[in-house]
């Protein structure tokens, strides 16, 4: 039996995902969100500002927050400085006497026990949390708020891109986070987002009393919230052009231990904490695809590779037992005699085709929908002949953490 064959529920899950976005991006509700205009409300604000070691970025993050287009008197900024071993405090200091600015300093407990202290000093109707090496465009709080004029959303998300990509790690990211900008709109119609970005999301205060406060959620505090909200029946919403700028990973080695990160919390929390939802028709889009797909997603990556390496040994020991005996000269002289009529089209490829072009037309939505200055070319190219390389290797790593018990670090 050909190994291609095990490649197909993997090819075919991928392409029925794209044809169901498709057709919710083309449906009434996400078309009323591209069409939504802010409803001009000022609900009172804090944003909380987790800070662990982020001297270099701590300044810009807040500068840009105190920049946001937004009434004085109803907006506040909570930094909390969790046991920072750097100069943070230092920067901090610049900060102190301003009349927006409250700052907590407290021993080392991780991003959740930062969150939960940052709301319990303030009475604000929204609460926000926002990354220390984010920074935000100043219509950012003013687009995000107006989703709460639904009294049924409990949080909301943004539209995210890398900060200043300049290398292809980062321009690799950047159109990887403008797909995630295309996909949370269209999943926003349906109910269907599992996770709160921690860059910036803003919640409803009355709600995250409700069910408990943030948690540690396996070092994915932004998605155990989320489902969390999920489950008690909330919806999330999605801001498509509240812009806002992360820093992301600049070498592979640094990236594939933030992915591992958020490939085994995506494992835990749904595999330990949430197993209920999936599957679930009680969650609809998000039980019934979107979690199930995750899955699906991350072993497809795995038997994809191994499918992909299994075929290159195994075409390079035939290459070698055909052009065994010939000249080395031979075999080294350049024959540019390329015809399409010799191409290997097969069910696989077409497929693997069909899957890949799909994608970049929702980086291109993601763009357009959210107004992302960006140039995609190399980003693109990257992504698609790439990412593919690096991964398996946070695949592969994540489920062996799932499997054994391993807990990494934060960083």
């Amino acid at each position: 039996m050909s190994f291609e064959l095990i490649s197909y529920p993997f090819l075919f899950a991928a392409i029925y995902f794209e044809v169901f976005l498709l057709l919710t991006f083309l449906s009434s509700p996400a078309r009323e969100r591209r069409r939504r205009v802010p409803s001009g409300a000022t609900p009172s604000v804090a944003l909380i500002v987790p800070c662990w070691n982020e001297e270099k970025t701590i300044k810009g993050s807040l500068d840009s927050l105190l920049a946001l287009e937004y009434p004085e008197d109803k907006l506040s900024i909570v930094v909390v400085n969790d046991g920072s071993t750097d100069n943070s405090a230092k920067e901090l200091e610049a900060f102190a006497d301003h009349p927006r600015v409250t700052i907590i300093h407290k021993e080392n407990g991780g991003k959740h026990t930062a969150l939960n202290a940052g709301i319990a000093v303030t009475d604000a109707e929204i609460v926000g949390c926002m990354d220390a090496d984010s920074f935000v465009e100043p219509s950012a709080l003013k687009e995000t708020v107006s989703c709460f004029d639904d009294p049924k959303v409990a949080a909301a998300t943004v539209a995210m891109s890398v900060h200043q990509p300049t290398t292809l790690i980062e321009a690799m990211q950047n159109v990887e986070y403008i797909l995630g900008i295309a996909l949370r709109h269209i999943l926003a119609s349906v109910n269907g987002i599992y996770v709160t970005p921690g860059p910036f999301s803003l919640y409803r205060r009355s709600t995250i009393e409700e069910v408990g406060g943030f948690r540690r959620g396996h070092n994915a505090e932004d998605m155990e919230m989320a489902l969390r909200l999920q489950r008690h029946g909330y919806w999330i919403e999605n801001a498509v052009t509240a812009r806002v700028y992360a820093q992301s990973p600049r070498t592979v080695p640094s990236l594939i231990k933030q992915r591992v990160r958020w490939t085994t919390g995506f494992l835990r929390n749904v595999l330990y904490d949430y197993r209920d939802m999936v599957g679930n028709p009680a969650f609809g889009v998000l039980g019934l695809i979107v979690l199930p797909l995750g899955f699906f997603a991350i072993m497809g990556g795995i038997v994809m590779t191994f499918i992909v390496v299994f075929q290159f040994v195994a075409d390079s020991i035939k290459t070698y037992m055909t052009t065994s005996g010939l000249p080395l000269s031979y075999l080294l002289t350049p024959r540019f005699n390329f015809d399409l009529f010799y191409f290997p089209v097969t069910v696989f490829v077409v497929l693997a085709m069909i899957a890949a072009l799909g994608s970049v037309m929702f980086i291109i939505v993601g763009k357009h929908i959210s107004k992302t200055p960006a140039k995609l070319s190399i980003g693109i190219f990257g992504w698609l002949f790439l990412y593919g390389l690096i991964a398996p290797f946070w695949l592969i790593r994540a489920i062996a953490d799932v499997a054994t018990g391993t807990r990494r670090p934060w960083r």
